[in-house]
């Protein structure tokens, strides 16, 4: 059964710390769960569903439940990285419409900033849960080399450069400079990325994405309740989510599971790529960004470097404005799985609540897409279309 309509997001908010040495993980989750009630005009005694995916504290709705006194009859603790939290919209709508719940709350939160973690460059130790980590501890991978692997066969592909990547920092610190709470504000040249210190060759550091503290929330109701509520209407048109693995030994490095995730999601909204006005894409590093424009049919396969080049994600420049609040390269990157930003800024662009110097005119239509895991190795990638009733 088609998602289409069957609900709509009526709060949305990103907790502005981006360092919490004060903070417990659990107290961020319970800020970010009272502002989005709050934008949203409703109380915690409204709230009968709860989603939340790893970066939730123990086991995660057991523990966030209790520890925020919610009543639910519903939730949901999906986890497939930096996309848990586009899918997980996609998981509340669905829940609505089977009868479940009625108002889903969603959190995310984070403290990798203040605990020191070094989530690019750690290496990946043996993990008994993964089936072939045994195989590859060998070897020390990384997050950043295994993104950095699918940037070097892109580029022996397609030709795609350096340079072309930095344009995609640098439309993400344009848009930065305009958010008083982004780690990055300064605004930053091509040149800067490609001459800042190399991580993983061909990645720069600039082409990584920040490491922050803070979180966000965001609330999906059925439609008669958010037609009750004093707040524009966000509804939820189309949803993809896709697994791309080691393909029993195919292994293509240049293409990501936004191959899969972006046209159902399409299908199911009724639009297609043409008809986006804003993105929000998932930007953990320059490469993500690129490959996900192409998986998702905003350009033809190996051609992202040219579609990126000369500010064309840069709003009121470009063809297609994107993560105009800094994204992850220069905003927040609150958790592993932080693709939740990437609907809070959706949202705000399609009620016209961006920054006046970013915000899309005439958006009606807008897309968030997340990748989680390695792209270089597994990963999901989730797409959600909203648009503006």
């Amino acid at each position: 059964m088609s998602i289409k309509g069957q609900a709509y997001i009526v709060g949305a908010w990103e907790h502005p710390t981006r360092k919490a040495p004060d903070k417990s993980v659990a107290e961020l989750h319970a800020e970010c769960a009272r502002g989005a009630l709050q934008d949203a005009g409703l109380g915690k005694h409204d709230v009968d569903g709860y989603f939340c995916a790893g970066d939730a504290p123990g086991m995660g709705p057991l523990n966030m439940v209790d520890y925020m006194n919610l009543r639910v009859r519903h939730v949901d603790s999906t986890d497939i990285g930096g996309s848990s939290y586009i899918a997980l919209v996609a998981h509340a709508t669905q829940a609505i419409m089977a009868g479940k719940c009625n108002v889903a709350l969603i959190t995310l939160a984070g403290r990798p900033r203040s605990e020191g973690q070094h989530t690019g460059t750690a290496v990946r130790v043996v993990n008994p849960a993964v089936p072939d980590s045994v195989w590859e501890a060998s070897f020390t991978p990384n997050t950043a080399n295994l993104y950095a692997m699918c940037a070097m066969r892109h580029m022996h592909e397609y030709g795609t450069t350096s340079e072309q990547l930095a344009w995609i920092k640098v439309a993400a610190s344009h848009h930065a400079q305009y958010n008083p709470h982004a780690m990055l504000r300064d605004v930053v040249t091509v040149e800067d990325v490609v001459n800042s210190p190399m991580v993983a060759d061909p990645l720069h550091r600039l082409d990584c994405c920040v490491i922050s503290d803070g979180g966000g929330a965001l609330i999906v109701t059925r439609p008669d309740i958010a037609r009750g509520l004093k707040r524009p209407l966000v509804r939820v048109m189309g949803a993809g989510e896709a697994v791309k693995g080691q393909m029993g030994g195919d292994v293509d490095l240049t293409y990501s599971a936004a191959k899969w995730s972006g046209p159902a999601a399409f299908a199911e909204a009724g639009v297609t790529p043409a008809d986006i006005k804003y993105a929000s894409i998932y930007d953990s590093f320059t490469i993500t960004v690129l490959m996900q424009l192409e998986d998702l049919g905003f350009c033809p396969k190996g051609r992202g470097g040219a579609f990126v080049s000369d500010g064309n994600l840069i709003s009121g420049v470009g063809k297609l404005p994107f993560n105009t609040d800094g994204g992850g390269l220069c905003n927040n990157h609150p958790a592993n799985r932080g693709g939740i930003t990437k609907v809070i800024e959706a949202v705000r662009q399609l009620r016209g609540e961006a920054h006046p110097k970013v915000q899309v005119p005439n958006c009606d239509v807008a897309l968030a897409h997340g990748t989680g895991g390695l792209l270089g190795s597994r990963h999901g990638g989730a797409t959600l279309i909203m648009e503006r009733e």
